[in-house]
C-alpha cells in the first residue's frame, strides 16, 4: 500500500489542541502526525484550509440489519421469541451491501457499533466494524463488542402483545436480575469446575461479568435508575443507549461511573419514551466528567444526521471541540478501542477525513475526502 501524506491541514487529533501539520500514514496505519513532515515516494494530498479529523464513530447503529428500501421493511435485528437472547450474533443479520453504508462512509463515519434491536430483555451481541467493505466479517474489528439490553417500553410491548412475562416493567426488571444471578453463578461454577450444562444464553453474558465488554442499555427516564442498580450489583461496566431524561439524573449517572450514548437527539417528542428529549444533558453530563457519545441510532434516522445532533448540541452550549470528541475518541473509549480508533496518533488505523468546515459549527461543513485503513474511499 502507498504512503500517503496529508500536508498543512487543521489537525484534530483528539489527544492535543488544534494545530496546522500533516499527517502520514503507511501501510494502512497513521504513521506520523506533526508540523513539516517529509516522506519520499509518498502520494501528497494539500489539507490547506481543510479539518483532518480522525474517521467518525456512531456508538449506535442498527444498518444492514433493519432494511427500509423495500416494500416490506426487513427486521434481522430483533429476534423476539425470547426475552433473553444473548446468544444471537449480530454479524450473522448484517448486511454488508447496505446503501446506508456508503451514505456513512461518505459522510465521514468510518465505524459503527452495530447493534441488534431493543425488542427483548437480553437482545444479542453487538459488533464493531469499519463501514467500507464486502465481507461483514472482514470489515469487524471487533466481536463480541458488547451485550446489549433493553428496559422499558420496547420488551414490554413485544412480550405484552403475547401474553407473557415480561409485560410491565416489574418483569423486565425481574428478568434482568435473574438472568444476571443465573449467570453469575453459571460462571462461578465454570471457574471452579464444577459440571453443568452448557448454556448459549448464559455464556453470552460471562464477557459483560468479566468486564470485558461493556453492557449497552436501551434506557430512558427513570428505567435509567434501574439499570443504575442492577450494574451496580453485578459489578458490570455500562453505557445507557438513547438516554433521553438524563437530566432528571445527573448525579445518579455521574456516581454510576456509566457512559452515554446519547441519542437520536433530532427525534421527534412523544408520548412514553421520546417524552423527554433533553438536549441541554449532553453539556451538562459532559462538564460533569462522564464519557458521552452522540448516535444516530441509523437507520432510524439517516447517517448523515449525526451532523445535526452535533450541531444540536453545540447550540446548547456545549463546545464544538468537545463535541468532536463525542463522535471520535468519546465512543472508542467507551468500546475499548481508543488504541486503533478515535484519535490521529501514530499506529492508529488510517480512518481519516477532510473536512471544509466545522463540523458542528458550520452548517454547511462538507467532507471532502474519506480514507478507511489508509485506502481513499470517497473523495469529493
Amino acid at each position: 500500500m502507498n504512503k500517503i501524506l496529508i500536508k498543512g491541514g487543521m489537525l484534530h487529533t483528539m489527544q492535543e489542541p488544534l494545530f496546522c501539520g500533516d499527517v502520514l500514514v503507511d501501510d494502512g496505519k497513521i504513521a506520523a502526525v506533526g508540523p513539516s513532515l517529509e516522506a519520499k515516494d509518498a502520494q501528497i494530498i494539500d489539507a490547506s484550509g481543510l479539518h483532518v479529523l480522525p474517521g467518525l464513530i456512531d456508538a449506535h447503529s442498527h444498518i444492514g440489519l433493519f432494511d427500509f428500501n423495500h416494500d416490506k421493511s426487513v427486521d434481522d435485528a430483533n429476534e423476539m421469541t425470547d426475552p433473553v437472547s444473548a446468544a444471537m450474533d449480530a454479524r450473522y443479520g448484517m448486511n454488508p451491501k447496505a446503501r446506508e453504508l456508503q451514505v456513512a462512509y461518505e459522510h465521514g463515519i468510518t465505524s459503527m457499533l452495530f447493534t441488534p434491536g431493543s425488542g427483548d430483555v437480553f437482545c444479542g451481541q453487538p459488533f464493531v466494524a469499519k463501514t467500507y467493505g464486502d465481507n461483514i466479517f472482514d470489515m469487524t474489528v471487533k466481536a463480541p463488542a458488547a451485550v446489549k439490553i433493553a428496559l422499558g417500553g420496547n420488551p414490554k410491548n413485544t412480550f405484552g402483545a403475547l401474553k407473557r412475562m415480561p409485560m410491565t416493567r416489574m418483569g423486565v426488571a425481574h428478568v434482568l436480575w435473574d438472568t444476571f444471578r443465573r449467570a453469575k453463578t453459571y460462571l462461578e461454577n465454570q471457574e471452579q469446575n464444577i459440571p453443568q450444562d452448557y448454556d448459549p444464553q448464559l455464556e453470552a453474558i460471562l464477557p459483560a461479568l468479566r468486564g470485558e465488554v461493556p453492557c449497552k442499555i436501551h434506557c430512558t427516564q427513570y428505567d435509567m435508575l434501574t439499570a443504575i442498580e442492577v450494574a451496580k450489583a453485578f459489578g458490570v461496566r455500562f453505557s445507557l443507549e438513547h438516554a433521553w431524561g438524563a437530566s432528571d439524573y445527573l448525579e445518579e449517572l455521574v456516581d454510576s461511573g456509566c457512559d452515554i450514548c446519547y441519542g437520536p437527539i433530532a427525534t421527534y417528542r412523544a408520548p412514553g419514551e421520546r417524552r423527554r428529549v433533553d438536549v441541554e444533558a449532553v453539556k451538562l453530563l459532559d462538564e460533569r466528567g462522564v464519557n458521552v457519545a452522540l448516535v444516530t441510532d441509523s437507520p432510524i434516522l439517516s447517517e448523515e444526521s449525526l451532523y445535526h445532533h452535533m450541531g444540536e448540541a453545540v447550540r446548547e452550549g456545549a463546545d464544538p471541540e468537545r463535541v468532536l470528541r463525542m463522535v471520535t475518541i468519546n465512543p472508542a473509549l467507551q468500546l475499548g478501542l481508543e488504541q486503533r480508533l478515535g484519535s490521529l496518533a501514530p499506529g492508529r488505523d488510517a480512518d481519516i477525513i477532510l473536512v471544509k468546515g466545522f463540523l458542528g459549527l458550520d452548517t454547511d461543513a462538507k467532507v471532502q475526502l474519506t480514507m478507511v485503513d489508509g485506502r481513499i474511499v470517497y473523495q469529493l
